[in-house]
């Protein structure tokens, strides 16, 4: 375009001229020969006015495009100016709905089966502050990390579920579903990457095979104090300036996790404490109970050891029940110590444990027991005794890896416990959050039409101004969204640009179902049929706000 407008003061000359055919002639003789050449150059005079006319004629339909999108963009910057009422108007999310991935149909299901920790037991915030307590304290006695380390805090606005650590790079990513790092998704210890470093690193936002292989998953409950602990140590190092393998840190912190949680210095530390730690929960007796007048098997399926689980069992029902063992006599089947996800695949038998002596029996378990616990064993093993068929089997478990995936290849229907989606529902419920998804929603709108209709090799400063503006303002809607949630990592279900994460794409393969509780099914008959919507593009839960909500008020103060 710039080129065009350097020709345009030639093209004015040019329409200026008048040629005297008469001088020519005589300049040039009689020839034909001679005015065949000029008639000629005439013609490529009038072929270029005409190129010249048709690149002013684009230039003034790209400039009425950028005008038209112009007026749009501040048509909705004064339709931002308040929440429209429609949008008010709009339904709310139930936070304790259940969200199906796969329908369900709960009549045949026959048998439900349930983890302990953050499936029946709920905890309190103040449990992954003493995880992590109990790890760094283990770093520092046992792997002879610093003592200054002891003075670090663990801080709950910092880490989400879902992330994955760089074993190689020592980054904690927050990926979409594709596999691609969130562009503001990415620290080195506590530091925040740019996307230039996040390029200079990867080379592309884009994770592929190669460097997925050194990438680990932080899925479950425990990952809030372990992600934490990670980017913790690795800015100590970069700090103090010392040389250090990323790798090394994943493996000291991750095995000190392990430490706290099965040498029971958690679980001494929880029932020490019961009322700092554990949630009493009067709904989910409800719900077992309910099962269990309705016709169905129950069964506990835990790593944990049975005095960890009778403990919190008696603490969290003893305002509604009277005997403090009667919370077994709920369950047909009660397995401790289960090593999940080796269960699934191993051919481990099962052993009958002694409460009263704390010792393993020799004799063999060919036949489960009421009352009776149960340690060890394998998926194989459960199937033969019970003789319960996969699909009227349903599990309920906090870890997609661990607890889901098993069963879910086994043939068992699977439902996720997500305690933080009550929250992220409650957010996305509110008028703020949808006023500002709206917003992000209209200025993408516009900054694809910008891009459809403008040729890059046409692009005026007018387009680069404009484009500047609508990537600031959808900037600031999508820094909204996410301080919303979370402010370094945002939404554990969504990317900042409104795509499904990483931690959602496992949810759609290995849960059937997910919620926030086991007891949320109270509002559902056992004879109820859970249908997968047929018209959802991200997570059921989510509810888009469509940018249609403004198009009235942005009409009607158009010119």
């Amino acid at each position: 375009m710039a080129s065009f407008r350097r020709l345009l003061p030639l093209c004015s000359s040019l329409r200026g001229t008048r040629f005297s055919f008469s001088g020519v002639y005589e300049r040039f003789g009689a020839n034909v020969c001679g005015y065949s050449k000029f008639t000629s150059s005439v013609h490529t005079v009038s072929k270029f006015e005409e190129k010249i006319k048709r690149a002013e004629a684009d230039a003034l339909e790209d400039n009425d495009d950028i005008d038209n999108i112009r007026r749009e963009f501040d048509a909705a910057k004064r339709s931002f100016l308040e929440i429209p009422e429609a949008l008010k108007a709009m339904p709310k999310t139930n936070p304790e709905g259940i969200y199906v991935n796969r329908g369900l149909r709960l009549d045949l299901i026959q048998v439900y089966g349930f983890d302990y920790d953050f499936t029946l037991a709920h905890y309190s915030a103040n449990l992954q502050s003493l995880i992590y307590d109990l790890a760094k304290e283990h770093m520092v006695k046992e792997f002879k990390y610093p003592e200054v380390c002891m003075s670090f805090k663990y801080d709950p606005s910092f880490p989400i579920r879902g992330l994955y650590y760089d074993r190689e790079h020592g980054c904690l990513l927050k990926l979409d579903f594709f596999g691609s790092i969130e562009e503001e998704g990415c620290f080195y210890g506590r530091h925040q990457l740019s996307e230039e470093e996040i390029v200079e690193i990867y080379g592309t936002r884009h994770i592929g095979r190669d460097q997925a292989r050194r990438l680990v998953g932080l899925m479950d409950f425990f990952c809030f104090s372990e992600a934490c602990l990670i980017a913790d140590m690795v800015q100590y190092f970069v700090d103090a300036k010392l040389e250090f393998d990323a790798c090394y840190i994943y493996e000291d912190v991750n095995n000190a996790i392990q430490h706290v949680h099965q040498s029971g210095l958690m679980h001494r530390g929880i029932l020490s404490d019961p009322h700092r730690y554990l949630v009493k929960n009067g709904q989910l007796l409800r719900f077992l109970r309910m099962l269990k007048e309705k016709g169905k098997k129950l069964f506990l399926l835990t790593n944990s050891p049975y005095y960890f689980v009778d403990g919190g069992m008696q603490f969290m029902l003893e305002d509604s029940t009277g005997n403090s063992d009667s919370w077994k006599e709920l369950f047909d089947v009660v397995i401790a110590k289960a090593n999940k996800p080796g269960f699934y695949t191993s051919e481990h038998p099962f052993r009958c444990y002694d409460t009263e002596k704390d010792t393993l029996a020799f004799t063999k378990v060919d036949t489960f027991l009421k009352n009776k616990i149960y340690y060890h064993g394998s998926l194989k093993s459960f199937l033969q005794i019970t003789k319960w068929k996969g699909p009227e089997v349903i599990y309920f478990g906090d870890h997609l890896f661990s607890d889901l995936r098993g069963p879910s290849k086994a043939g068992w229907r699977t439902a996720a416990i997500i305690h933080e989606l009550e929250d992220e529902i409650r957010i996305q419920n509110e008028d703020r959050y949808r006023f500002e998804q709206a917003k992000f929603h209209i200025l993408q709108e516009l900054l694809g039409r910008l891009h459809a209709v403008i040729p890059s090799s046409k692009r005026s400063e007018a387009y680069k101004l404009l484009m500047g503006e609508l990537n600031e303002e959808r900037q600031k809607a999508r820094s909204m969204m996410k301080r919303m949630f979370n402010t370094s990592f945002g939404a554990t279900f969504l990317t900042d640009k409104g795509q499904e994460s990483a931690f959602a794409y496992h949810i759609h393969q290995y849960a059937d179902v997910y919620t926030s509780k086991p007891e949320n099914f109270l509002f559902f008959s056992p004879e109820t049929w859970l249908h997968a919507p047929c018209d959802i593009k991200i997570m059921p839960h989510h509810v888009k706000i469509p940018s249609s909500l403004f198009k009235t008020s942005r009409c009607s103060s158009m010119p």
